[in-house]
């Protein structure tokens, strides 16, 4: 039986709480101040007789016992929003809405004519498109603010509670200017590193280890002169004025690859191939248009990858 001291208040507070790890931001977001966030997760401690969250540092962190309850309170709030939808689609005949989050490779590959292909299908509803980094989207999809995410599948710690359908592999590639001097072959393309600026996977992206694992793999162990990015349109930019070098998931840069704008160093990367497909919380029930789009999604994969 549902405890009745639970209510609205307590899992929308510790879902915000858990996703800012931080009071004070969960505070600003749900417009309350800060005493009032604390006092409502003092309550929910009380009626659920542990701790859910911990100091740590300066700052805090969610305790086993959070991570537990937060699966259950994050699906309980994505109820609830579905619920609210479907009776705002009954009052106004509208479709319910599909939130995806998408890493960048996919959006700018896959998403495009994933979605040409669901408009066709005329389901009226409502497609909201987040692109960031992996950690980012799935936290998003645990607490309900996405209803699915299509990107590389995240390490084993990170899957719990979340189901994933692998699409297609994809690898790491270096991308540089056409007429780039590394691309003469004179020299091995790890030798000169240390010579131009790098721009990196930032440390929250999905594949920055496996990126360090292969640049150590080969004999480079620092670089001097890196920025760290995942934005797609900072990278063809600055290629474009630079000599440095982009490492980037190839579906991001493959039609700038195609049209000549940019070019690959001759770098063996097949180890750094990884599997893409769809993640979606695992107690979740896909309502009809969403379940279009993951088949028209399934269809952009399968035309960019060749499988049929």
């Amino acid at each position: 039986m549902i405890d009745s001291r639970v209510k609205f208040r307590h899992l929308q507070t510790f879902v915000e709480v858990a996703r800012q790890k931080s009071v004070m931001k969960a505070a600003e977001l749900l417009h309350v101040s800060q005493p009032a966030v604390t006092k409502t997760i003092r309550e929910l401690e009380q009626v659920l007789g542990v701790g859910v969250f911990e100091r740590d540092g300066r700052g805090i962190k969610i305790t086993r016992y959070g991570e537990v309850f937060l699966r259950h309170a994050g699906a309980a709030l994505t109820a609830l929003r579905q619920g609210l939808d479907s009776v705002s689609q009954e009052q106004f005949a509208d479709a319910p809405p599909i939130r995806v989050g998408a890493l960048p490779t996919v959006s700018s590959r896959i998403m495009p004519r994933a979605m040409e292909l669901f408009l066709k299908e005329r389901t009226w509803s409502r497609v909201k498109i987040v692109t960031g980094e992996n950690a980012v989207l799935l936290e998003q999809l645990r607490v309900g603010d996405l209803d699915l995410v299509v990107g590389r599948l995240a390490g084993a710690e990170k899957m719990a509670g979340f189901s994933f359908e692998h699409l297609y592999s994809e690898q790491v590639v270096f991308a540089v200017r056409a007429g780039h001097p590394l691309l003469d072959g004179r020299q091995s393309p790890f030798a000169g590193f240390a010579n131009y600026t790098v721009l990196m996977p930032t440390r929250g992206s999905i594949i920055r280890p496996v990126v360090e694992n292969f640049l150590i793999a080969n004999g480079v162990s620092s670089l001097p002169n890196q920025i760290e990015t995942v934005s797609d349109s900072f990278g063809r930019a600055f290629l474009r004025t630079s000599d440095a070098i982009w490492i980037i998931s190839n579906g991001v840069i493959a039609d700038d690859v195609a049209d000549g704008r940019l070019a690959l160093l001759p770098v063996d990367t097949g180890e750094t191939k990884g599997p893409v497909g769809l993640t979606m919380r695992a107690d979740a029930v896909p309502s009809a248009p969403q379940s279009i789009l993951m088949q028209t999604i399934r269809e952009a994969a399968g035309e960019v990858s060749g499988k049929p």
